[in-house]
């Protein structure tokens, strides 16, 4: 087995689970980033109770003027904007700023979140929260040093399928749980090739990662919800894995199309192969696979496949839900519609109408933007912590080792430094 290194806590620094801070009336954000990801927060964060758009900072300034014309529409004051290479810097370095909200990509999300807090500032986080082993550990390290959340952006975690499993999961509906799959199958081949900067990732940034890096550089959106609801860190803790990718085909194949086989997108190398695919084994003697593909013509899909001693569940490629002893009949739809209902989290009932309302498709990252806010201001615990943050970033690093080792197990950091054990199942707090 491949070994990482287990980094022992510097002595009088302090660990964060189950860290709250002092409650804050009205949370002042600051936004770093302000493309796709970026403008969606605005348009979730002004309607949420209690925050207050202090500053907004793009590397583009049409982006930030994008921003602001937000600002004006639904009255509210414009924002301070900050505009260059390190612009970001300034942002954070500013005293009337709680909360760091960033949507950059992903090489710089360490790098800001770790100034951020070093400047007493709360960091929240697109995913991956890290690309490295290096960068989870200095997450972690600013955080207890600093005492501070960093919360990684995990929206899927808030999703209805997923946050109705998580219910079910914790009243013992599935028994025992034995094995999860989780996943991020993504058809993103046009956003990575176009040549239009105003439709794509800015400076090319995920093609340019893709091309000098294999593994699964994208593992959360399918682990985040699955580690919550096999109590990672909570009870349980991974301990190794394996992974193995397919060769390289589809960029290439779509990039001769698109382009011609002359074409610089046509002869460039890609590392990345079309498919990963990561086995984990937990502590508890569990199993959980985990997928990534973003370059093969196939329907979106996280997966999301929770499999137990009493039960079992699945969100794609069809919603189902099975229960012993009649496993090989799935529920029928006003049965499963049934048991939806009656699982239904109390974040939906809640917050999923306003969410249905204000962001359609994409309610689930408001109730998240929601859950964040409303625990910073009563001083709560926040849903994900540093270690989540890490551990589930770190996949990143550790599914490219072992593939570049043919496939050998790769030993899991625990960042939590022994203290996994500590809390008993995923315990949400006051809505």
């Amino acid at each position: 087995m491949l070994k990482t290194k287990q980094e022992p806590r510097p002595h009088g620094q302090k660990n964060v689970l189950g860290f709250a801070c002092k409650p804050i009336e009205n949370v002042r954000v600051g936004i770093i980033g302000l493309g796709a990801r970026g403008y969606w927060a605005l348009n979730r964060l002004i309607h949420v109770k209690g925050v207050e758009i202090m500053a907004l900072c793009d590397m583009m300034p049409q982006n930030i003027e994008s921003a602001q014309k937000i600002l004006r529409k639904n009255h509210i004051a414009v924002a301070s904007s900050y505009s260059g290479q390190n612009a970001w810097m300034q942002l954070c370095d500013r005293n009337d700023i709680d909360l760091v909200y960033i949507c950059t990509d992903w090489q710089n999300h360490t790098r800001m979140a770790v100034y951020a807090m070093e400047h007493d500032r709360h960091a929240a986080i697109e995913v991956p929260a890290a690309m490295t082993i290096e960068q989870c550990w200095q997450l972690v390290d600013t955080a207890e040093k600093k005492q501070r959340h960093c919360i990684m952006l995990e929206n899927c975690c808030y999703d209805s399928f997923e946050l109705a499993t998580l219910n079910m999961a914790q009243r013992g509906f599935f028994g025992e749980i034995m094995h999860a799959e989780g996943a991020y199958i993504h058809d993103l081949r046009e956003k990575n090739f176009t040549r239009n900067p105003e439709s794509g990732f800015y400076d090319n940034w995920q093609r340019k990662f893709i091309t000098n890096h294999t593994g699964n550089p994208y593992p959360t959106h399918g682990l985040g919800p699955i580690c919550q609801i096999m109590n990672i860190h909570r009870g349980d803790k991974m301990n190794y894995l394996v992974s193995v990718s397919t060769k390289q085909s589809g960029l290439t194949q779509y990039a001769i199309e698109k382009f011609g086989e002359e074409s610089p997108e046509a002869t460039q190398e890609y590392k990345q192969g079309d498919m990963n695919t990561s086995i984990i084994k937990t502590e508890k003697g569990k199993t959980m696979v985990l997928q990534h593909d973003m370059t093969s013509p196939r329907p979106y899909s996280r997966v999301h496949l929770i499999s137990g001693t009493k039960g079992f569940a699945q969100k794609y490629p069809k919603v189902q839900i099975a229960l012993s002893p009649n496993s090989d009949k799935p529920l029928k739809q006003k049965e499963l519609k049934s048991l939806l209902m009656e699982y239904e989290h109390p974040f939906v009932k809640k917050m999923g109408k306003t969410a249905m309302a204000l962001c359609k498709e994409r309610a689930m990252d408001y109730i998240m933007d929601s859950r964040i806010i409303n625990c910073l201001r009563k001083g709560l615990p926040l849903d994900q912590d540093v270690y989540d943050a890490a551990e589930w970033s770190s996949i990143v690093a550790l599914s490219q080792m072992s593939v570049l080792n043919n496939g050998e197990p790769v030993e899991i950091p625990d960042f939590t430094r022994g203290l996994w054990n500590e809390s008993k199942g995923l315990s949400f707090f006051d809505l």
